[in-house]
């Protein structure tokens, strides 16, 4: 497969927020407009479970199906019309490393598309990926307002 082959991969890093949401609303209307696709991590912070390995493996489950709930609520119709193919990734440890890994894992990845609150603080990935090492990232970020509508979205996609 050469380069041109490759699909553009919009990555949304997803969590329970309201802008997380519209963030990967966003994602899956570029993807299908610029015959991409959408791939969606989502970062399960570690647990003190130590003694426990069992309860933290079924924590790490949990939370996978949850962030999976999420996905298909939030735009599995967008996802079905559209034909865009999407992707859920778990991953386990502190968020912005773990971004920072995934993205450097991947030559596809166009863009990493964060939702940024509406109001007061915009979240420590939005504060991390546009400060000071925004410059080091091997693809653009796409920074979404958490209060934009449905028709704005889709205008702006």
């Amino acid at each position: 497969m050469g380069a041109k082959d490759i699909l553009r991969t919009y990555l949304v890093v997803i969590d329970d927020s309201p802008e997380a949401r519209v963030a990967l609303r966003f994602a899956a209307r570029r993807a299908a407009k610029t015959e991409g696709r959408v791939e969606v991590l989502a970062v399960v912070e570690p647990q003190d479970f130590l003694q426990w390995g069992g309860v933290e493996k079924a924590f790490e489950e949990e939370q996978r199906l949850r962030i999976e709930g999420i996905v298909s609520s939030s735009v599995g119709e967008i996802l079905d019309e559209s034909g865009v193919e999407a992707s859920v990734v778990v991953r386990q440890g502190e968020p912005v490393k773990a971004v920072w890994e995934h993205i450097g894992e991947r030559a596809d990845v166009a863009a990493l598309v964060l939702g940024a609150a509406p109001a007061g603080d915009p979240g420590p990935l939005v504060g991390h990926f546009t400060g000071n090492d925004a410059g080091k990232l091997p693809c653009p970020v796409m920074l979404i307002p958490g209060g934009l509508n449905d028709e704005r979205l889709e205008q702006l996609s």
